[in-house]
C-alpha cells in the first residue's frame, strides 16, 4: 500500500498503516512526528524526511527511511528494527530496551542514552559514520557500535562519552588513545573475542548499505565498559 503524506498528520498517517496488512511505502513525508509509534508486524518504508519520535515504543515492526530522520528516533523501542539511510538526529534510541537501529551516516547528540537490556533482549545502533556528544549518556545495557566509515580524518564521537555509563559495551572504531573518557569506565583495544560480539551486527549493516564487512572488521575497534557498580559516585560525590 502507498500513502501519500503530504497533507497528513501523523494520527491519519498511522491510522492508515493499521488498516492494512501488506508492506507500506509512505511518501513525501514531512517532519510529521510518532509514525509507526507502538506498532508490530509491520514492514513500511518511508521517503522524505520523518519528524521526532519515528518508531517510538516499537515493538516489532521494519521501518526503513531513504533518508534523513530526526530526533529520538525509536525512542523506548521494545522490538523490531529501524534502518535509516541517511543521518538521525539526537537521542536515537532514548531508553531503547530491544531492537536495533542501523543508521548509514552520522548520529547527532546522545545517541543510546539510558539504553536499557533484560534478559535476552539486548538492544543495539550501529552507527555507520560518526556521532554526537554525550554518546552512551547513562547507558545501562545494550551495544552500541560507531563505525566512522564516512569521513576518517574527522573525531569518531564527539566530548563526554560514557558519561554516567553503568552497563552494556561500546564499540569505535578508532584508536583509544584518540578519545578522552570519563573516569568511571574502562577503554581498551577490542579482542578478538570482544569483535565475535559484534560481527553479525556488522554483516547486517554492510547487507543493508552495501559496505564491506570484512574490510570494515579488519579496523581497529576499542571496546569501552563500565568498571565501577557506582558510577556516580567520582562525578558527585566528594571524597
Amino acid at each position: 500500500m502507498q500513502i501519500n503524506a503530504k497533507d497528513l498528520d501523523h494520527r491519519q498517517i498511522n491510522d492508515r498503516i493499521r488498516d492494512v496488512r501488506e508492506s507500506v511505502l509512505i511518501d513525501g513525508c514531512l517532519g510529521q512526528r510518532f509514525i509507526a509509534a507502538g506498532m508490530s508486524g509491520k514492514d513500511i518504508v518511508i521517503t522524505g524526511t520523518p519528524g521526532n519520535a519515528l518508531g517510538a515504543y516499537l515493538n516489532g515492526a521494519v521501518i526503513t527511511v531513504m533518508g534523513n530522520a530526526q530526533d529520538a528516533v525509536g525512542d523506548t523501542m521494545n522490538e523490531g528494527s529501524i534502518i535509516v539511510h541517511g543521518n538521525i538526529g539526537d537521542a536515537a534510541g532514548y531508553a531503547m530496551r530491544g531492537g536495533s537501529i542501523f543508521v548509514k551516516g552520522d548520529a547527532g547528540y546522545r545517541a543510546g542514552i539510558h539504553m536499557k537490556e533484560y534478559e535476552d533482549k539486548i538492544p543495539v545502533i550501529v552507527i555507520g559514520g560518526r556521532a554526537g556528544s554525550f554518546l552512551g549518556e547513562y547507558q545501562a545495557g545494550g551495544i552500541i557500535i560507531v563505525l566512522n566509515l564516512w569521513e576518517r580524518e574527522k573525531k569518531i564521537i564527539g566530548s563526554f562519552p560514557c558519561t554516567g555509563m553503568h552497563g552494556g559495551k561500546m564499540f569505535l572504531r578508532s584508536d583509544p588513545e584518540d578519545i578522552v573518557f570519563p573516569e568511571q569506565v574502562t577503554a581498551r583495544p577490542a579482542l578478538k573475542e570482544d569483535l565475535l560480539m559484534i560481527r553479525s551486527h556488522v554483516l547486517k549493516f554492510s547487507e543493508l548499505f552495501h559496505t564491506d564487512a570484512e574490510e570494515i572488521m579488519k579496523g581497529t575497534f576499542t571496546v569501552i565498559t563500565p568498571d565501577s557498580s557506582n558510577p556516580y559516585k567520582q562525578m558527585y560525590v566528594q571524597n
